[in-house]
């Protein structure tokens, strides 16, 4: 990434950055997942998301301010939101904001790395093709494991889906 898609990041003060960062270390939440699409030549979208859940919105509002990126959601039972979703923001902004203001604790860090991974690999439109998907399924199993993970499709699930298609769909625009 160039220099100056970076200038933003320059703009953010050390103190928040890195209270920000400390504070996602706790709350904040990398997620891997795959939608089943059947508009889709490959059938899985591949969805990159972080976000953090609290009471109080006052820190979710700083990390939407100072990434520039995400929304905020309200639940009913008072529970809001910070999500970025968007899977351009998620590389320009979510990943180098961390690369620069890095995790301290190891499961943080570990599960930052594998969605760093992941990232690039999509980014790289490897999930277009059966070894660069399967490569994603492998990292995604890795990713926030332990109590409390669910996910909607298994590894097993998406591979066997995955292979009825054979070619290489790189020049797909869905992806």
């Amino acid at each position: 990434m160039t220099n100056r898609k970076l200038d933003w990041l320059k703009q953010v003060p050390e103190k928040i950055g890195w209270y920000l960062a400390g504070f996602s270390d706790g709350e904040g939440s990398f997620n891997v997942s795959l939608r089943k699409k059947h508009d889709y030549r490959v059938e899985w979208q591949v969805v990159l998301t972080f976000n953090v859940s609290q009471r109080d919105i006052s820190n979710l509002v700083l990390l939407k301010r100072y990434l520039g990126c995400g929304r905020l959601q309200h639940r009913k039972d008072g529970v809001h939101y910070f999500v970025v979703g968007n899977y351009k923001s998620v590389i320009e902004r979510v990943i180098p904001f961390f690369e620069r203001f890095y995790f301290l604790s190891s499961s943080k860090k570990k599960n930052f790395s594998l969605f760093r991974r992941i990232a690039r690999l999509v980014e790289a439109r490897a999930h277009l093709k059966p070894e660069g998907f399967k490569q994603i399924i492998v990292l995604r199993e890795e990713l926030n494991k332990g109590k409390g993970r669910k996910r909607k499709y298994n590894q097993n699930d998406v591979i066997i889906n995955y292979q009825r298609f054979p070619r290489d769909y790189t020049s797909d625009r869905s992806t």
